[in-house]
């Protein structure tokens, strides 16, 4: 009886361990899990027991910074076969409003990374590397900030110089007949600006408020031909060509002496005129040697007698005559292009010489 009680007493412990086995390990295959953790990209599988997602990952040696982003809580039940995502912190310098900032950042990409930090960027600004580029480890980040402003301007607009001839005004002279005046525009430029300073401006429109007026200045354009004892030569530029007409004689013999004057003037007791006048073609010289075709000194005597130059064939040499404008003279000088009624006075420079020009008027003839 004894053998049989310690038998059936046997079965019945075996029979419990078989028990309590069976229990344990059907424990341990509910709570068992099988889990796969993504860090950076990187798989790792991992068979755990624990509750909670942080258990089991301290469980494994898998440290989680404050700055990584994990796609679940960490106080989440694990789930078998279940996929966590762990997504390293990194850190990256962003300089941006002129300022340095060191940023740890575990978002995706610079965009992601940007909107978490509340950095506003707006459309125009520049952003360096590109919004869409991935965060790696020491990455630096610029920032321009870009701003377009839109900004209106008087400017000046110079006027032209514009230069006409005169043919009635001697080549030397010259007349500002009308002052320039400058003009002005209202110029629209689009103006950039980066980081506050400007780097572009573009003209979109410009608007004439007022035109310039030119200035114009009037060039003389007569040249005159003097004779030096009948030679003909060319004077230089300012030098002008004088067509005396007779009402200009006229005009000019008006503010000189008249024929009565001359006769009053005349020199060595002769008071008259011999009633003789011709009208003759005046021109103008001055000689450098100062000698004359007949040998004598040449003079430009106001108040006495003047050397010209004639043709001997109309005026004899020696002949005082009275010349409308420029007083009493003595025939005493000759010259090749001096023919027919043609005169030629004589002054004491060339200025005076161009001044007289060419006239035409009368000469008397002095008894």
């Amino acid at each position: 009886m004894k053998f049989i009680k310690n038998k059936r007493l046997r079965i019945a412990t075996e029979l419990m361990l078989v028990t309590i086995i069976a229990t344990l390990s059907i424990y341990v295959c509910i709570i068992r899990k099988n889990i796969t953790v993504v860090v950076d990209g990187s798989p790792i599988n991992l068979v755990t027991y624990q509750k909670t997602l942080g258990s089991a990952l301290k469980k494994s040696n898998i440290n989680i910074d404050v700055k990584d982003k994990i796609n679940k809580p960490l106080n989440s039940k694990i789930v078998d076969n279940g996929i966590i995502t762990i997504n390293r912190a990194v850190n990256i310098k962003v300089f941006v409003d002129n300022k340095e900032l060191n940023i740890k950042s575990a978002e995706k990409n610079v965009t992601q990374m940007l909107s978490s930090q509340k950095i506003a960027i707006k459309s125009s600004d520049k952003v360096s590397p590109s919004v869409q580029t991935k965060l790696t480890k020491g990455m630096n980040v610029k920032i321009t900030r870009v701003d377009t402003k839109t900004i209106q301007k008087s400017s000046p607009i110079d006027f032209s110089t514009v230069f006409k001839k005169d043919n009635k005004m001697e080549k030397s002279k010259t007349n500002v007949s009308q002052k320039g005046v400058k003009g002005e525009k209202k110029i629209t430029l689009n103006v950039t600006y980066e980081n506050g300073k400007e780097v572009t401006r573009k003209v979109v429109k410009e608007t004439l408020v007022k035109k310039p007026q030119n200035k114009i200045i009037v060039q003389g354009n007569l040249t005159a031909t003097t004779y030096s004892r009948g030679q003909t030569s060319k004077t230089s530029t300012n030098v002008i060509n004088v067509k005396a007409t007779s009402n200009n004689a006229k005009k000019v013999s008006s503010v000189y002496s008249s024929p009565k004057a001359a006769e009053k003037t005349s020199s060595r007791g002769s008071s008259s005129t011999s009633g003789k006048v011709l009208s003759v073609k005046s021109t103008a010289y001055s000689a450098s040697n100062g000698i004359t075709a007949s040998g004598s000194k040449t003079v430009r005597n106001v108040g006495g007698f003047s050397t010209i130059a004639v043709d001997p064939n109309i005026i004899p040499l020696g002949t005082k005559l009275y010349v409308e404008g420029y007083g009493n003279a003595i025939a005493a000088d000759t010259g090749s292009a001096i023919q027919g009624n043609v005169i030629d006075l004589f002054f004491n420079t060339n200025a005076e010489a161009c001044n007289w020009g060419v006239r035409y008027l009368k000469v008397h003839i002095l008894n």
